[in-house]
């Protein structure tokens, strides 16, 4: 059965017998039968046209229940309104991503709880963005607070054209760019999803991705809820903290379809042991997507051997291109074939050029994975800087056009002139060629990082740390490298710098710090340069930092610099209280370059999110209930953070 809207597969569904599984850790879940999602988008519905939320106004969804979510993008869909679904994280960058948002928008209305409310609002603390909040307040629905959803809303009907919602990225915070996708960009891919991984209502979906996610959305809510299919919705956040538990669900739910980006597959390989992939059963699997960053080959061939004692076969690896402006997907291989490499030289993949064999082993060679072809409905080809067609086996721009792909940036004309043309291609801003045997990805035409899943901007990297670590403006330069067989970019700082290097120590702290605090990623190097590469124009040229980088060129300054770090460090005091000790013992564990001071700050130390979440983790074990993640933001040394603890825990007892 096909669809013109998504409000015609919500009425469908209402006679369906298939559920909505949100699991929330081992023993927390929710069965929500689709036949009663209508009901209840209905119900919340009132509640959004009560504080005035009428046809074609935008309505943010800033929540961090994967549950309450569902229900609010389904009214908005009844309520034929924009919903604008953003994360709602703990770093400062995602708060200032949320005003700056808001700020692009005509009509805004915001779904939120009221802890997520009340962060904000301690944020926007005595600044302009203080009042923009209270003006919203009128329009704001705390969804924690609504007990009574027995009183339908008006539902209104939408048309294919109408835009359903609007995906801001995980890029650029200081100018964020919103994909519209109407109806029929979202039915379109999603029928091409279906056909592309031949998916049947026997399959059983399950995914860790968030909602805010175009794949975590589309590709594991909104696709099986149109085909009618079964689906097991994971709190990201208790990935982040149980890997492991991901993949023990998926062999007790006998889940078929799973997914996840370069970190996740990392992330749960840190802890995986012989042991527990003996115990899983993944045999019911046949496609687990790989997307979301570019894919590494290393990586996959760790996570099937890995987990081929759970009887995981190697074709179910399905590496696949997308983007939200395509709806989601753009390239699938075929399905059950497995996954096909090129090694290629890397000096022959620029623009125009052919791409040339290398042999493995070559100082110059670079293994890429082939990423199939243009899904239902979408057409792709690859073109050189002046919008010619390239040959087979020749670099070039990425372009997509369909009726899966946006019609452009939400109310950013500009943007959108930039990225479509006249003839409606739209430029990827990837790089890459098309072989007979499928697309290959080589890079992005600009800088973006890929950590962890997202992808940043250097530029907004750059202004957080001039603005948070005491830099002066245009001293300072970040760019990403990715190492051979690593799964994730290292993020390089570059600072001019010209004075004793023992005196950079502190330098190279408040940058960590600051990236980390306001961002949520590590820095991996922080490197003094005499001078920073510009063009004639003053753009900075982080290509040539990355390249010196790769040629080795800054490894004396490193050594120097650890050298210093090691032969500067402070005694580590002795911890006097117990829970001193414990917290001690858990930080060393996972901070292992040197022993933890108790007045280090861990965001100075170069502290993961991922490592973050595995010390709260450890902590949570042993005092279950006392800490939340955020309090480490709060309290960011040993000493700090256990006179919070042992406050609370006296609480409790009291």
């Amino acid at each position: 059965m096909t669809f013109a809207t998504l409000n015609d597969a919500l009425i469908e569904r209402r006679s369906s017998t298939r559920t909505i599984h949100y699991l929330e850790g081992e023993n927390n879940e929710r069965v929500l039968p689709f036949s009663h999602l209508y009901a209840r988008a209905l119900g919340l519905l009132q509640h959004f046209q009560a504080c005035g939320a009428k046809p074609g106004d935008e309505m943010i969804l800033l929540l961090d229940s994967n549950a309450q979510f569902v229900d609010a993008f389904w009214a908005c869909i009844l309520g034929n309104l924009i919903a604008v679904p953003l994360a709602a994280g703990a770093t400062d960058e995602h708060k200032l991503k949320f005003f700056r948002v808001l700020d692009k928008l005509k009509q805004p209305h915001l779904c939120t709880d009221g802890k997520i409310h009340a962060r904000l609002a301690a944020f926007a603390a005595d600044t302009p963005n203080e009042s923009v909040l209270t003006r919203l307040q009128a329009k704001t629905v705390f969804i924690d607070r609504i007990d009574d959803i027995s009183k339908p809303g008006r539902p209104h009907a939408s048309v294919p054209d109408d835009i359903a919602f609007v995906q801001y990225s995980s890029g650029s915070t200081s100018e964020p760019k919103g994909v519209a996708l109407s109806h029929r960009n979202l039915l379109t891919n999603i029928a091409a999803i279906a056909q592309g991984i031949r998916l049947t209502q026997s399959d059983i979906g399950l995914s860790w991705m968030p909602l805010t996610h175009d794949m975590g959305l589309i590709g594991f809510h909104l696709t099986p809820f149109v085909m009618n299919v079964t689906h097991h919705l994971v709190s990201t956040a208790v990935f982040v903290r149980r890997p492991q538990l991901w993949l023990a669900l998926a062999s007790d739910r006998k889940a078929t379809i799973l997914c996840s980006p370069n970190f996740g597959y990392r992330h749960f390989l840190k802890t995986l042991t012989p042991e527990i992939s003996a115990n899983l059963d993944l045999r019911p699997v046949r496609i687990l997507f790989n997307g979301a960053e570019p894919i590494s080959v290393a990586l996959c061939e760790e996570f099937l051997a890995a987990l081929a004692p759970a009887g995981l076969a190697r074709s179910t690896m399905f590496p696949v291109y997308g983007l939200a402006e395509a709806s989601l997907a753009a390239t699938f291989p075929e399905q059950g074939a497995g996954y096909t490499t090129l090694t290629l030289r890397r000096d022959t993949l620029t623009v125009g050029r052919a791409v040339e064999s290398a042999a493995m082993g070559d100082p110059l060679a670079i293994t890429l994975i082939l990423l199939g072809q243009p899904v239902a409905n979408c057409e792709l080809r690859i073109a050189d800087d002046a919008n010619a067609d390239m040959p087979h086996n020749t670099v070039g721009h990425v372009l997509i056009r369909g009726e899966n792909v946006t019609r452009g940036y939400y109310r950013d004309p500009t943007s959108t002139q930039a990225a479509i043309g006249a003839d409606g291609w739209l430029d990827t801003g990837d790089l890459g060629f098309l072989s007979p045997n499928g697309l290959a990805i080589t890079g992005r035409a600009k800088d973006i990082l890929f950590v962890s899943g997202q992808n940043y901007y250097p530029q907004d990297l750059e202004a957080v740390i001039e603005t948070n670590a005491g830099i002066e403006l245009g001293r300072v330069a970040v760019c990403g490298v990715r190492p051979d067989h690593a799964a994730t970019d290292e993020v390089l700082a570059f600072i001019l710098y010209r004075r004793e290097l023992s005196a950079f120590l502190n330098t190279v702290k408040a940058v960590r710090k600051a990236v980390n605090e306001h961002i949520g990623i590590v820095v991996s190097h922080v490197i003094p340069i005499g001078k920073i590469p510009k063009t004639t124009s003053g753009k900075i040229q982080r290509y040539l930092l990355a390249d010196a980088y790769e040629k080795r060129e800054f490894d004396e300054v490193l050594a120097k610099l650890h050298e210093l770090t090691v032969n500067l460090a402070d005694a580590v005091p002795e911890a006097h209280s117990e829970v001193e000790r414990n917290l001690k013992h858990i930080c060393d564990a996972f901070l292992t370059d040197r022993p933890v001071g108790m007045h280090d700050n861990i965001f100075e130390l170069g502290t993961s999110s991922l490592t973050l979440a595995q010390i709260y983790q450890r902590i949570e074990a042993i005092y279950p209930g006392k800490l939340e993640v955020t309090d480490f933001f709060d309290y960011p040394t040993i000493a700090e953070l256990a006179k919070y603890l042992e406050s609370r825990i006296k609480d409790t007892a009291a």
